[in-house]
């Protein structure tokens, strides 16, 4: 049942009570656990209507929900973005090809909770610049992570990602941003993944929120397709993306969607 505890910020941002955390953990960990799971499907030659297929099965089997079936219309339990796709891919019978990158989001609703992350795979051989930018993209995310704490601001959070990026002479996508999240899928704040220190609403604990940093090698100007949903880079750009679910704690930041298996960066392995 729907909580109603928590109180909502004048910036319309829900606090979280103490015991909402352990929802918030069990639907997060399923997604991170389709995710690991999925590794082993995504290969030279295999399309990506497969791999969706697969992932709904997996959603069905663990006795959850797609949060993204049926959302504004769209089909998919998941997004598959594939090299200058920047979000929002929509799954079909393009078979993967040799050295393409590949980003999958998936939400899952369990007990009504939302968990929703995306990581970034690899079909056949990564090319070094390439690597370099999944490898940038992941740390940006990190250090978003980092400065999500009480008393720091989204802003800090924006900042942390867009100056390390642009360090890398890479840009940061301005078009699209993380959300808030809990018992519904989107919803205040709106985190913006580039921006000044100190500047908008203030981190406090019980925050509920992803941070989704789109990272491209060229320009950050994107277009969306005629379907609708698709996002592009408008330079063909490589871009790549990694998201978390996160929750707010006294000290810091809990991270709903930890993958259990370590594999949450293509090139990671326990």
């Amino acid at each position: 049942m729907q909580t109603n505890k928590g109180r909502v910020t004048k910036d319309g941002i829900r606090i979280y009570e103490a015991d909402d955390f352990a929802g918030m953990n069990v639907a997060g960990r399923l997604a991170a656990q389709i995710l690991d799971d999925i590794a082993a499907h995504v290969f030279v030659g295999q399309t990506t209507a497969e791999v969706d297929r697969l992932i709904t099965q997996m959603v069905v089997d663990a006795g959850a929900t797609s949060a993204t079936i049926g959302y504004k219309g769209y089909q998919h339990a998941s997004c598959i973005s594939i090299n200058h796709v920047v979000c929002h891919g929509i799954p079909g019978e393009k078979q993967l090809k040799d050295g393409d990158i590949v980003n999958i989001d998936v939400t899952v609703i369990v007990d009504g909770w939302f968990g929703d992350t995306s990581r970034m795979y690899v079909a056949g051989k990564l090319s070094r610049k390439a690597e370099r930018l999944i490898q940038v993209t992941h740390d940006a995310l990190m250090m978003g992570i980092e400065a999500a704490k009480p008393g720091n601001t989204f802003g800090d959070i924006g900042h942390a990602i867009q100056v390390y990026a642009e360090s890398q002479r890479m840009s940061v996508v301005r078009d699209f941003c993380g959300h808030g999240l809990g018992r519904v899928f989107h919803s205040p704040p709106n985190v913006l993944h580039y921006g000044r220190a100190g500047t908008g609403s203030v981190l406090e604990e019980g925050m509920f929120f992803t941070i989704e940093p789109m990272i491209n090698l060229g320009r950050p100007e994107t277009k969306v397709l005629a379907d609708d949903w698709t996002a592009v880079t408008r330079d063909k750009s490589l871009s790549a993306q990694f998201e978390h679910s996160i929750g707010i704690t006294a000290n810091g930041a809990e991270i709903f969607t930890l993958s259990p298996s370590g594999k949450f960066h293509p090139t990671y392995t326990v």
